[in-house]
């Protein structure tokens, strides 16, 4: 019951958030204007940003093969492919993504793959995407003075928040992990001071599920430290498969016949939606993704600064989606009913 209220709820809050979102970004825009640029735009430009998409999915399955293989599992690579997919489709359409790793756990169980070894992975996953996040919002943050100003002042303070949200997410997820018992300590009495201020119901089962999850963390310390250079290569992967998204705009200004913006700025530009959206709690960033993108996109696109925002977040979140949701449903046919 609770699971089937669960995804009632994400369903209608999905629908909703991409209901305003749809609103609020075409209210009062001349959307024939729109239409026709975006049919005189050059498609085999996109085909490149289509296949940058499937590139990005298919690099966290290249992980989840590869720190398998290193756990002595040996799976397929199209199956890891299957798992990758589960995780973005449930990921694009659940608050802060918190639907992707419960739902490839679940395919991961169907494959006889165990619990712990399937969280700590997928942990390592986590850690890793939102840490290539915090270096390249660091790297712009101080490196990138000039770019700051020239395209950022309107929205420093989302992308600040959005840095601190993610650096704060890092470092509490690194604590968890090699400080397992002083984040049992810390938490324990977190939850106690909760109850007290009755903003949390008290239940004797919590603490042993908060134990249970400890666990979890000190497996993934164990890995960490037995498998450093995994971890190096894994970190190497997840940076090539984030800047291959974030290089699908490019391909969209390409499209468009545009010139006089460089590639990196275009890339770093498209990285900055990401660190600040990537910690809020709206599905894919819906929304607050858009209304970046037609902020700070605005000198680089000029008049083609809407179609642009569609072709480029209709292939970058829309076509994930799309191409995530086709394979969650292979996922659920073949997944658990054949040998990997």
């Amino acid at each position: 019951m609770k699971s089937r209220k669960k995804i009632i709820f994400n369903g209608v809050f999905l629908a909703v958030v991409f209901a305003l979102t749809i609103y609020g970004v075409f209210h009062g825009e001349d959307l024939s204007s729109m239409m026709d640029a975006i049919h005189r735009a050059d498609k085999r430009w996109l085909l490149p940003g289509i296949a940058l998409v499937a590139f990005f999915i298919w690099g966290e399955s290249i992980i989840i093969w590869y720190m398998m293989r290193s756990s002595g599992i040996h799976l397929k690579k199209r199956t890891c492919f299957l798992f990758s997919s589960v995780g973005f489709f449930f990921s694009c359409i659940t608050p802060s993504a918190s639907g992707g790793q419960p739902m490839q756990i679940y395919y991961m169980k169907k494959e006889k793959i165990s619990i712990p070894v399937s969280t700590v992975i997928l942990m390592i996953v986590t850690i890793t995407y939102k840490l290539v996040l915090v270096v390249i919002g660091i790297g712009i943050a101080i490196f990138g003075r000039g770019f700051l100003h020239k395209y950022l002042e309107g929205i420093l303070p989302v992308f600040y928040l959005g840095l601190i949200l993610n650096i704060f997410c890092v470092t509490f997820m690194t604590i968890l992990v090699f400080h397992p018992l002083f984040a049992k300590t810390i938490l324990v009495k977190g939850m106690k001071l909760l109850e007290r201020f009755h903003l949390m119901r008290k239940k004797e089962g919590r603490l042993k599920k908060l134990e249970a999850s400890m666990d979890t963390y000190r497996n993934t310390a164990a890995y960490l430290k037995n498998n450093p250079l995994v971890i190096v290569k894994v970190i190497g992967i997840t940076f090539i498969q984030r800047m291959a998204l974030f290089a699908v705009t490019w391909f969209v200004y390409q499209a468009f016949g545009l010139h006089g913006t460089g590639f990196w700025d275009i890339l770093f530009l498209q990285a900055v939606i990401s660190v600040s959206v990537d910690m809020l709690p709206l599905p894919g960033g819906m929304g607050i993704s858009e209304t970046l993108f037609l902020t700070i996109f605005s000198p680089v696109f000029g008049g083609l600064l809407l179609p642009g925002m569609v072709l480029s977040r209709g292939l970058g979140y829309y076509g994930e989606l799309l191409i995530s949701a086709v394979f969650t449903a292979v996922a659920q046919l073949t997944v658990g009913k054949k040998e990997s």
